[in-house]
């Protein structure tokens, strides 16, 4: 089901071609065994880094793709569409080149935007903690100054490309008594070493084959010239601005999943057939397929939305919040609406609809939940509407 939406350049048609070509014959065909083995898919990793995936948002003059996130996130609702796993594994990587990006220094681009193109460092974005999810600035973690370097203890959970990844975005506390609290909190580039340690794999519902981590930090050292922007007090500024993109990714997801959802119930309900003909004659299945192919218009609308105001270097928090929420919902509903749909078949291992069932939850979780969402969107709409 395609969506009207602005042409795109011949190379981005390109991109789209190679891609979905890909995920039919290498892909596709191995999700299951993979997902239900919970097995990284690393013959997949190398081909997404030969495709210069990793390096999708990168600007073109540090090695990157220089992907608009209006084609961005239809390469992630491609993917999502196949297997939504391959898309956390990007997308974590990712939100760690944007903080470095938009807030590094010149050398610090340099020295890390290169290496995160072509995939030879790859990792992601270190915020949760245990006690701390929503509401970063309650982060535990400390950086204590030590003549050039940091000195690093505290503990990072849920931590997407934990085990497999080797950099991380890692946000920690500088000044404690910092107030407003976010002017206590930096950001560093963190790559793994002594003191930096993976304490364990956390196991999942859904979103199989990406590696969740608990990540340890005990007197780990970095060197100051890894603070990232060389000044402290602006981690919380780096850390968001990572994350318009994350939601924006987030979105692109829901649709894509939304989509598969939608898609697989079409096909079914023109195959099974109940009291002597398809299920898609009945009206109660038009009702339940009309509202799902409605929802993933809508969510893909917002989608493109939020990408063409990120693409505009607008503040785009509240179209990046509305698009994460709705198209997160509206992923959960129509893998619930297809479950249904395919009845037991639905609810079996063989077929893919009871993993779109348990992976499409989490949308609703990832790069903050869509309760601190809807918050963000009403705070942003008071903002821009003063009475």
């Amino acid at each position: 089901m395609n969506s009207r939406s602005a042409p795109m350049s011949d190379e981005d048609s390109m991109i789209l071609d190679a891609i979905g070509k890909w995920l039919d014959r290498d892909v596709r065909p191995h999700v299951l065994r993979l997902d239900h083995a919970d097995e990284y898919p690393t013959e997949m990793v190398a081909q997404m880094k030969e495709m210069g995936l990793f390096g999708a948002t990168i600007p073109v003059e540090y090695g990157g793709l220089g992907l608009s996130a209006s084609t961005y996130v239809r390469v992630i609702e491609k993917i999502a569409e196949v297997w939504m796993s391959l898309t956390g594994i990007i997308n974590s990587h990712l939100i760690m080149a944007a903080c470095v990006a938009r807030t590094g220094t010149q050398s610090q681009k340099a020295e890390f935007l290169p290496r995160f193109a072509s995939g030879e460092i790859r990792g992601g974005l270190a915020l949760t903690e245990p006690d701390c999810g929503t509401d970063l600035q309650a982060i535990r973690t400390r950086a204590v100054r030590d003549g050039d370097d940091y000195v690093i203890n505290g503990t990072k959970t849920w931590i997407s490309n934990g085990i497999q990844g080797s950099c991380f975005a890692l946000l920690v506390k500088t000044d404690p008594a910092a107030d407003p609290r976010h002017k206590g909190m930096s950001m560093f580039i963190a790559q793994k070493g002594p003191g930096f340690t993976v304490s364990r794999k956390l196991e999942k519902l859904g979103y199989k084959g990406i590696d969740s981590a608990e990540l340890i930090f005990k007197d780990y050292r970095i060197p100051a010239a890894n603070l990232l922007g060389l000044e402290e007090g602006h981690g919380m500024q780096a850390a968001l601005s990572g994350l318009e993109l994350g939601r924006i990714n987030i979105a692109a997801r829901g649709c894509g999943l939304a989509s598969a959802a939608l898609m697989d119930s079409v096909k079914y309900a023109q195959i099974r057939q109940t009291f002597g003909k398809p299920i898609a004659q009945h009206q109660a299945i038009h009702l339940k397929l009309g509202e799902m192919a409605t929802r993933l218009q809508a969510a893909r609308l917002l989608t493109y939305d939020a990408a063409r105001a990120y693409d505009s270097g607008e503040r785009c928090d509240m179209e990046a919040g509305m698009a994460k929420y709705f198209a997160s919902e509206a992923a959960v509903e129509n893998a619930l609406e297809a479950m249904r749909i395919h009845g037991g078949y639905g609810y079996s291992k063989e077929y893919h609809i009871e993993r779109y069932y348990r992976d499409a939850p989490l949308m609703c979780i990832g790069e903050g939940t869509n309760e601190i969402q809807r918050m963000i969107i009403a705070k942003q709409l008071i903002e821009r509407n003063p009475a």
